[in-house]
């Protein structure tokens, strides 16, 4: 779309519901509407910055590829600074865009980061791409912290600026769509994830092994997801006969950063408010169900389709509505 207007987008952190962004950004290439400034917190910068390098297409392969044993497969754990250093999360961007650095980009690209030290936060415009990323994408508790060449330590920049309206009329954007994953999620992750356990058990079993070998990995995985089961919830009460399983670990840190957020996404859009908000409605995917990314894309693409009277009246008659 050859538009007078510098289009911006903004990317908003959510986790495994950010792979919605790669919806969102493909229906709106599909309408003749390419952004030229792209601003991204967390699982954002990460999708962004595929986008700014015109490597879209490869990560959606990637991501619609990844099933529940992948993603567990994906956790390096580490209990120091966070559940999970995140090499083997970053393997596409290793793999991909090494030394990638933002200069290289064809589009305009930032990343928001959290200063783990100071509260303040950080904009990431210049160097290598994946340093970038994964910076922007340290939740904390998590993901480790990402140490900087400063030696500062840097976390998710969904800390202090959610979906980043402000970084993308920085950049220069003269109208910004912004895509919020944070509604309606306040205490939706604590009642999804009372059923992860039983899923994960229960997926594990879903082919009956036939072999003397595949049983024992049967029973191995079966107890290493009995062990993982005990991040996402406590299975005390259910020992004791009642019905109600108490929060983990991981209950208590997704649920309180979807509080956090949800406010301060609120507070950021009310001081400074985009021109559009897409609000893919995606609440009942937990924060690791990375393998639910068919999901998330179509629901991007569905959000962006709903918005399309919205963005006529934004863009004009230049917005084209593909044939279904």
């Amino acid at each position: 779309m050859n538009s007078p207007l510098k289009i911006g987008v903004a990317l908003g952190s959510g986790s495994a519901r950010g792979w919605s962004h790669i919806g969102v950004l493909k229906q709106l290439m599909a309408m003749g509407i390419e952004p030229h400034v792209v601003a991204g917190t967390s699982i954002g910068a990460l999708v962004g910055a595929c986008y700014a390098a015109d490597k879209l297409e490869e990560l959606e392969s990637w991501v619609v590829s990844l099933g529940w044993r992948d993603v567990v497969s994906l956790l390096d754990v580490k209990f120091s600074g966070g559940l999970i250093e995140g090499r083997k999360v970053f393997q596409f961007f290793e793999q991909h865009m090494p030394e990638l650095t933002f200069e290289q980009l064809g589009k305009s690209f930032g990343a928001v980061a959290t200063d783990l030290e100071s509260g303040r936060e950080i904009w990431l415009q210049h160097g290598r791409l994946a340093e970038a990323v994964r910076s922007s994408i340290s939740l904390p508790g998590l993901f480790t912290p990402y140490r900087a060449k400063n030696g500062r330590y840097l976390v998710d920049g969904g800390l202090v600026n959610p979906v980043p309206v402000s970084l993308c009329r920085a950049m220069g954007a003269d109208l910004v769509i912004a895509v919020n994953l944070n509604s309606e999620i306040v205490g939706k992750h604590l009642r999804n994830s009372r059923r992860l356990s039983d899923e994960f058990v229960e997926q594990a079993h879903e082919s009956a092994p036939a072999s003397e070998d595949q049983q024992e990995i049967r029973k191995a995985e079966s107890d290493f997801f009995k062990k993982v089961s005990q991040l996402f919830g406590d299975n005390s009460n259910r020992e004791s006969g009642e019905s109600e399983i108490s929060p983990g670990m991981m209950d208590v840190v997704a649920t309180s950063l979807n509080i956090m957020q949800d406010r301060i996404t609120r507070s950021r859009m009310a001081g400074d408010p985009a021109d559009l908000v897409i609000t893919p409605r995606l609440a009942q995917i937990g924060l690791m169900e990375f393998y639910r990314a068919e999901e998330a894309i179509a629901e991007g693409v569905k959000t962006v389709r709903l918005a399309e009277q919205q963005l006529q009246n934004l863009l004009g008659d230049e917005v084209q509505v593909p044939n279904e």
